[in-house]
Order: C-alpha cells, then structure tokens, then sequence
C-alpha cells in the first residue's frame, strides 16, 4: 500500500492537525506569514480578521471575563465582611443580657434590627419552673413542637398556615418565612423554635441556603440554654 492510498484510508482529522500545531509550535515561526494570511471571522465586528487579530480578541474577552470574576470575588468578600459583623453586633447583645428572660426578646428584636428581618418570634418549651408563664413559653401545641424537632435544617418557604406563623405579630401579611428549631447541641428534640417573616415572597425561598440560618439556630440555642435552669450547677 503506498503513502497516498494509507492518506485515503485514514484521512487526516481537525483532532491530527490541532495535535500537530501543539507538538510542533515552530511550524508558525517557520510559515509566519500565515498569522497573518489567515482570515476568520470576528465574533465583534462581525468581518474578516486575521489569525492574530482573532487570537488578540479571544484575549480580550478571556481578561473581561477574568475581571468580572475579580469584581464578583469582591463584592461576595464585602458582602460577608457586612455579614460578620452585623452577627458579631447580634452575639454581642445576647452576651450582654443581663437576665435570661430578656434573651428572647433579645434574639428577635436584634435580628430584625442587624439583618433587617420584618417580623421574628420565638417560642421555647421545658423552661425553668420559673419561666414557664412568660410569653415566650406558652402557647405552644404538641403538634409545633413535633415539626421543629422533625426539622433537620431550617424550613425557608411560602407561608402555609404553620402554627408558628401565628407567633409573629401580623401573621396575615407574611408571604414567606423560614423556621429554625431551636435544640440543645445534637440533642434529636427541639426545645424552642424561632420564626421569621416577611411580606416578600422571595425574601426566604425554599432553595436557598441555610448555612446562615442554622449558625442563628445554633448561637440562639446556646443563649436560651439559661432558661431551663433557674440556678447555676453548684461548682462542688
């Protein structure tokens, strides 16, 4: 079989050509009219340009995408440094409450204030003796204290007529809202629930992450743990 009849029965594919011009980069210094031989089309200006003008566009567009990424990386590094510290403020007022019965209010009234939160609520249950005729603590069915223990991460969504919805001051104006069940550490049953609202349908979404949320859940646990004992473990 000769050379032309091998050509014929394995012709030569783009795939052969791209793997020579990558193992072979000479071959343009050898034949470097053809940069400038070659025309293709511009994807901008819709003409005929050269290999190299083609090349220097693809450039281009590869910098703006490569800024766009920057300015994007950014904005996400301002938008979490804002974050961070409005959750730092949140932390800071629970630390300073001064009596455990203030910390529900606390909770509720510092997230509507540093995250812009329409309406919060909470309610706990298992509390102290001592607490247990607050507001927060009553009004509370087996039922909703079911379904926070039955939630694994926070319900964001539209307002279904959950029995926690009813906790928030104008339940009828709230379109979406998220529940966070409030546990001690990995303990299965809730001891509390906190609910947030707000009359944008898009403001809590039932796709969206709850990372957020969960770091609220776990941080407002931790300061309602007071509620449930009214005198501090004896340290003996």
């Amino acid at each position: 079989m000769t050379s032309s009849d091998t050509a014929l029965a394995h012709p030569i594919t783009e795939d052969d050509i791209a793997n020579f011009l990558v193992h072979n980069p000479e071959f343009f210094e050898r034949h470097a009219a053809l940069l400038a031989s070659v025309q293709l089309s511009s994807g901008l200006a819709g003409r005929a340009v050269s290999l190299q003008e083609r090349q220097a566009e693809l450039l281009r567009d590869k910098n703006k995408a490569l800024e766009q990424r920057i300015v994007e990386m950014m904005r996400h590094g301002q938008e979490n440094s804002a974050i961070g510290e409005k959750m730092q403020a949140w932390s800071r007022q629970l630390l300073l409450a001064a009596q455990p019965q203030d910390i529900p209010g606390v909770i509720t009234s510092e997230l509507q204030k540093q995250f812009l939160i329409p309406q919060a609520a909470i309610k706990v249950w298992g509390v102290d003796a001592a607490y247990a005729e607050l507001a927060f603590a009553c009004g509370v069915s087996p039922d909703a204290q079911a379904f926070a223990s039955a939630l694994s991460r926070p319900y964001c969504g539209p307002n279904k007529g959950l029995e926690a919805v009813r906790w928030l001051p104008d339940a009828v104006s709230v379109q979406s809202m998220a529940v966070i069940a409030l546990r001690a550490g990995a303990a299965p049953k809730a001891f509390g629930a906190l609910v947030l609202g707000s009359a944008d349908r898009e403001r809590f979404q039932s796709d969206m992450a709850t990372d957020f949320l969960q770091r609220i859940g776990e941080l407002a646990s931790a300061a309602l743990s007071r509620l449930r004992s009214a005198v501090p473990p004896s340290l003996d």
